[in-house]
């Protein structure tokens, strides 16, 4: 086990685009010590009325073998101190700068620690300190995670997607897929997107078709109504962390978060049209794409590049044995309908990923992407018309936004990049497909596997049509019936997640697709090829 004490080599925080040394870290904590003598000399009953709370908790995410994001939100103006250890004890605690909980953020604050040991527990520690009286200072909030390791040892994660769709709030149950997620002791988790539903209100009640009565125990003022100013925007994000099964996960285990298009409003894209919506009266989409895209970065330990803020697609290396690859194929895209392909990754981000794809030598690369590639989505429900995903039901020879993900699966045939996953979300339920160029009308490629599942807390629905341009087939599926069986509460059962093992001995890995019950569905063992 590496030593409790931190090593003598200079120590690193990075926030706001900012890396300070290590010697303004000890005068920042100097004047934080004179902050916290100050609350301690104040009497009990004057300290504890009116201090500052962590309401929301805490997050970590974006960790690798040297680094990791953490998060934490304040209920007022204030001072935050952070420290960190490798001892639950805090014994020999590194404090980093101070940080400031202003309004601009919405008093949420993050910050990269940096420079730590590979394969290491962290835990992390934040105290307020009210910005207009230094005897009011809070409890402290508590977080742990581990950083990824340099060996071959196993790795275990989960993912899935979809949180408070369709209505579907805070019951007296609570969102209890995540806490069922924490039983396996994971070391991170890949939300798929579909983090929030800004664009799905919260009742207060909603009947069931059995006759009951499905009861909102906890609805915010922002999730009353759809999310259109950033204040709105920032609420659903708060929302989801007053539940009790979600900061618990949370304290724990990291988050590596994606987005997809719930965060703004459906199925959005450049060909969207509000103006015959009276619930967004500006009718530009991109105003609420910029609003939410802020919230995004705001409240969660995502970890964007200085030079590209609010970038989402980006690497996270997890050690030798694995590599995930986070695309975005909702900020980039052109219209659902219309003119043109209309496609999803944009000149910048294909580059990016078939560079980073040929450079990786982790065993295995998954790819976690917000929507499924062979499940036809439309962007006109009703009507057929339109895609919002990859597939444009033809079943023939790529084309539109097909042709994006033909040639990326050509490129990954051409360089030989082998043990290649696909995860994602998006559709309610859960399924593996088996992509094989025998089945497809596009030949190019080699075979793939690609899981979904969800949703975490949302409605359930029925099965999606495939599109054989790539040559899908249902491996495992399960969802609710489809039809007058659309949009199952979660009490009904059907909310699902995945569990990821790579085995450090053999480098196998065994996908299983879990429901919220913890009842193990279906699973597979893939052999990796061999790896030069």
């Amino acid at each position: 086990m590496p030593s409790a004490r931190p090593s003598r080599r200079r120590r690193r925080a990075t926030f706001e685009g900012t890396t300070l040394s290590r010697r303004s870290f000890l005068l920042s904590a100097g004047a934080a010590g004179l902050v916290a003598s100050s609350g301690l000399a104040t009497p009990f009953y004057a300290r504890g009325y009116g201090r500052p709370e962590f309401i929301h908790g805490v997050q970590s995410g974006d960790v690798d073998t040297s680094s990791g994001m953490v998060w934490t939100r304040v209920d007022r103006p204030s001072r935050v101190t952070l420290d960190y250890s490798t001892t639950e004890s805090f014994s020999n605690p590194v404090r980093l700068a101070e940080l400031t909980a202003t309004p601009q953020t919405d008093c949420a604050v993050k910050c990269a620690l940096e420079d730590l040991l590979p394969d290491q527990d962290i835990f992390y520690r934040f105290t307020a300190t009210d910005l207009y009286d230094i005897n009011r200072v809070s409890e402290p909030v508590v977080g742990r995670f581990r950083t990824a390791p340099l060996r071959k040892r196993s790795v275990r994660f989960v993912w899935s997607g979809d949180t408070a769709g369709q209505g579907w709030g805070i019951d007296d149950v609570g969102m209890k897929t995540y806490s069922t997620m924490r039983l396996h002791e994971p070391d991170f988790f890949i939300h798929s997107g579909d983090t929030i539903y800004a664009d799905n209100p919260i009742p207060d009640e909603i009947a069931l078709r059995d006759g009951g009565i499905w009861k909102n125990r906890v609805v915010t003022h922002e999730k009353r109504d759809v999310a259109r100013t950033l204040e709105e925007y920032r609420g659903q994000w708060k929302y989801n962390l007053l539940d009790n099964h979600v900061r618990e996960l949370n304290a724990v285990c990291p988050t590596f978060y994606q987005w997809d298009d719930h965060e703004v409003l459906n199925n959005w894209s450049a060909s969207t049209d509000l103006s015959d919506d009276p619930r967004y009266p500006e009718k530009d989409v991109a105003v609420y794409a910029a609003r939410a895209g802020r919230a995004f970065n705001e409240m969660t330990p995502v970890r964007t590049p200085p030079t590209q803020p609010g970038r989402i697609f980006r690497k996270i290396a997890y050690g030798p044995l694995l590599d995930v690859f986070f695309v975005d194929l909702r900020s980039y895209r052109g219209p659902n309908q219309g003119e043109g392909d209309g496609g999803l990754f944009g000149w910048r981000q294909a580059d990016w990923l078939k560079r980073e794809l040929a450079a990786s030598r982790a065993v295995w690369k998954v790819i976690a992407c917000d929507m499924p590639v062979g499940l036809v989505v439309w962007d006109d429900y009703a009507n057929r018309r339109g895609s919002d995903a990859i597939a444009n039901g033809d079943n023939g020879p790529p084309t539109g936004r097909e042709t994006e993900f033909a040639e990326l699966l050509r490129f990954i045939r051409d360089n030989a990049i082998d043990n290649l996953v696909w995860l994602t979300a998006d559709v309610h339920y859960t399924a593996a497909h088996h992509y094989d160029p025998s089945r497809a009308a596009f030949k190019d490629f080699l075979p793939f596997w690609e899981f979904v599942s969800g949703p975490l807390h949302s409605g359930t629905y029925g099965p999606k049509e495939l599109d054989m341009t790539f040559g899908p087939d249902v491996r495992f599926i399960k969802a609710s019936g489809g039809g007058v069986d659309s949009n199952l509460p979660p009490s009904a059962g059907l909310q699902f997640f995945g569990i990821v093992d790579i085995n450090g001995q053999t480098k196998q890995m065994t996908v299983r697709l879990m429901d919220r019950q913890d009842q193990e569905l279906w699973r597979v063992t893939l052999d990796p090829a061999a790896v030069a």
